[in-house]
């Protein structure tokens, strides 16, 4: 990617909130579409050069490196990621997605999610984008909220072929939702 394309995606990032779609194919942690119809993948949105590393921490099998400098976007060595999801609610960004499109009844996105009442599974919900426009119906498959997670779910949607790398975030509809605060 040219400097001259970097900065302007940068300033889009910065303007709106959401990565242009030529930054988004740039970022060093996003997996090829073959690996991704492989299985299971971690997908590293990070789009800016800030000090962080717990991505690269918190990979159990050492697939994402951020490297001696810690302002370096984290790369992704697809062919050791095996799509645990750790990486996911370690993100203070929440940048880091798990996508797997190798299933014939609909992709898998795991996306974290810091809201209550949480969502639960067999729940249907909202995906949405990016930029938060809904895209498409999806169903809870499931919802990590171990004590690793530090009070950041991870929540995994079934979503329709050709959606899990468009899906980034999901909206609960107001009936079969549960309040885990409750207990």
């Amino acid at each position: 990617m040219s400097d001259e394309i970097r900065k302007e995606a940068a300033g889009q990032l910065r303007k709106s909130g959401v990565l242009a779609e030529e930054e988004l194919q740039s970022c060093p942690g996003v997996p090829c579409v073959e690996r991704l119809h492989r299985g299971a993948c971690a997908v590293v949105e990070c789009g800016e050069e800030i000090p962080c590393n717990p991505c690269e921490a918190n990979c159990p099998r050492g697939a994402i490196h951020v490297g001696d400098d810690v302002t370096a976007r984290p790369t992704l060595d697809e062919d050791e990621c095996v799509g645990c999801g750790v990486c996911v609610s370690g993100c203070p960004g929440l940048a880091i997605f798990v996508v797997d499109q190798s299933r014939s009844d609909g992709d898998r996105v795991t996306v974290p999610y810091e809201f209550v009442p949480l969502p639960k599974p067999g729940d249907a919900v909202e995906g949405l984008d990016r930029e938060g426009a809904s895209v498409c119906r999806a169903q809870v498959i499931a919802v990590n909220v171990g004590s690793q997670n530090d009070r950041t779910a991870a929540v995994t949607l079934r979503v329709p072929k050709g959606f899990g790398m468009r899906v980034r975030f999901l909206r609960c509809e107001e009936q079969g939702v549960h309040d885990e605060t409750k207990g």
